[in-house]
């Protein structure tokens, strides 16, 4: 198959996304996003919806993300992943395949829906994960495309991926928040250097390889097109693979977490990786390809 996005090679440059952002406009359910909505999402790459979810739900998120931290057993699996300078939790992927109710998350209409119409088709969940951001130690991460990786290391072929992600606490100015370049999506950075062997291992810490320039940031970039995604706890962000998007350290006293899914059509499901000598591990790139269907 040819490959639309080459990536890792000598040089970096710049070009043309060849794919739609949004593949169906029709509103299928009372969660489907109406035109306003999608054409925001087309043009900006992200769209937010705050507090989406109610205070009593966030609650039951939390309580059960501090027995998923507490579960030994749980700790030493590889999808556990520690801060690259301590040992405190980072992240948990696939939250899903460990909590009845972070599975009932994935499924929720009100996350779903709203993929499934911008997909235009059945989804199923690439990978999830809950990003802890520690007060004053939980760190930065540079401005990346997710979409590169999951293309150049996992073999997703076609940009017809996205992630939903609902904050379990405030996102503030100060702990560490998402950033995003709007429009970003438009364009795919082939960034320079071939992927080490198992590289994921290192760069689900710190990611070196996979990371644009800054002069390819600075070209894609004005001062009105970077942003933050703030919002009260209970709050949802949906953003294209393809979003140049990273984030700062938590100078603040108060813990960032918030919890991701990945979604992918069933019509995008991974070929080999296209600039890597083998797939990165199983929990990473899941291959149940199983249509999701709403709670």
């Amino acid at each position: 198959m040819q490959d639309l996005y080459p990536s890792r090679l000598e040089d970096e440059n710049i070009i043309n996304r060849v794919d739609p952002v949004v593949y169906s406009k029709n509103m299928i359910t009372e969660h489907s996003l109406n035109k306003e909505q999608l054409d925001s999402y087309e043009k900006n790459g992200f769209i937010v919806f705050p507090k989406l979810f109610s205070k009593d739900e966030i609650k039951a998120f939390k309580e059960e993300l501090k027995s998923l931290e507490s579960n030994i057993e749980l700790r030493k699996k590889d999808e556990f992943i520690s801060e690259p300078d301590s040992n405190e939790l980072r992240t948990i992927f696939n939250q899903h395949l460990y909590s009845k109710l972070f599975d009932k998350l994935s499924k929720d209409p009100r996350i779903l829906d709203k993929v499934k119409q911008i997909l235009g088709s059945d989804v199923y969940i690439h990978h999830g994960r809950i990003n802890i951001k520690h007060a004053y130690k939980g760190k930065s991460f540079p401005w990346h495309s997710d979409f590169e990786t999951w293309h150049c290391e996992d073999g997703l072929p076609r940009c017809r991926c996205l992630s939903a992600w609902v904050m379990l606490s405030d996102n503030t100015q100060f702990n560490g928040p998402l950033y995003l370049i709007k429009g970003s999506h438009k364009k795919f950075i082939s960034c320079a250097g071939e992927t080490p062997l198992d590289n994921y291992k290192q760069s689900l810490k710190k990611q070196e390889y996979g990371v644009p320039s800054l002069e390819a940031i600075q070209s894609l970039t004005t001062p009105d097109d970077l942003v933050a995604a703030l919002g009260e706890e209970g709050t949802m962000v949906i953003h294209d693979g393809n979003i140049l998007h990273g984030s700062s350290d938590n100078i603040s006293p108060y813990d960032r977490t918030n919890v991701f899914y990945v979604f992918n059509s069933v019509e995008n499901t991974p070929l080999k990786p296209f600039r890597a000598s083998k797939p990165r591990a199983d929990f990473l790139a899941l291959k149940d390809f199983t249509p999701l269907k709403s709670n």
